[in-house]
């Protein structure tokens, strides 16, 4: 299963570059496993009184627990949820494992007239400290993070993105976003936005292609070829 376009392609029709944090930007969990991190959101669901359903139980990733929490329909539990992921992703920041040549692609996307834009289900605090620490804020314009206790708003609904775009001062058309799960390919397919699937993990190509991302990426081999396509943008 091949992409309808290559990378080249797909930036050659686009501008501004909307970048997903947890993958294209870093490993958030790196030092932190998000298995602990969602084990602690399923205590502090159990800690209300609230009985946690088996798929939920085997889940390993927070956002996921975050999701659940919101289905049962007490707004405080969600708040309670919510902060006691704020506080972890925090904390996992300070151990992120950044990703290979992401800076490269951040700095020449910068260096090449693109505007940048995080746009993550990660909270927005936990990604600007991220950025803070490892000199990355001059380069992006903007951050949205995810909505404050309200998980309905995530990708793969398209408003983030869509927030992205404005705060770019884009049309959705003329953006690309990279991201390295189905919800980012979807989001951003529902906000008309062009998308490039980082496949940095086995089976991830197959799964991004199918979602429907216009091109693939793969691994650091991928990434080093997306710095190197922004760089050939770079006048002489």
């Amino acid at each position: 299963m091949n992409p309808r376009y290559s990378v080249a392609q797909v930036l050659s029709d686009t501008g501004p570059i909307l970048l997903d944090f947890d993958g294209p930007v870093c490993a958030v969990f790196a030092t932190l496993a998000d298995s602990a991190v969602a084990a602690e959101l399923r205590r502090v669901i159990e800690d209300q009184g609230v009985e946690i359903p088996a798929h939920i139980r085997a889940v390993d990733d927070p956002l996921e627990v975050l999701r659940f929490s919101a289905t049962i329909g007490t707004p405080s539990l969600v708040v309670r949820v919510e902060n006691a992921l704020c506080r972890a992703e925090l904390a996992a920041v300070d151990g992120a494992t950044p990703t290979p040549y992401a800076r490269e692609v951040i700095v020449a996307a910068h260096e090449a007239g693109r505007p940048i834009a995080i746009v993550s289900n990660n909270s927005a605090p936990a990604i600007e400290r991220y950025l803070a620490s490892h000199r990355l804020t001059r380069y992006i314009t903007t951050t949205v993070g995810r909505a404050y206790a309200d998980p309905s708003l995530m990708k793969p609904n398209p408003a983030p993105i869509h927030r992205a775009a404005l705060a770019v001062d884009a049309s959705s058309t003329r953006c690309v976003l990279v991201g390295d799960s189905t919800s980012d390919i979807e989001g951003g397919r529902a906000a008309e936005v062009r998308t490039i699937g980082f496949a940095n993990k086995p089976g991830k190509r197959t799964l991004l292609l199918r979602a429907g991302a216009d091109a693939i990426t793969d691994g650091t081999d991928g990434m080093a070829e997306l710095a190197r396509a922004l760089h050939r943008e770079l006048p002489n």
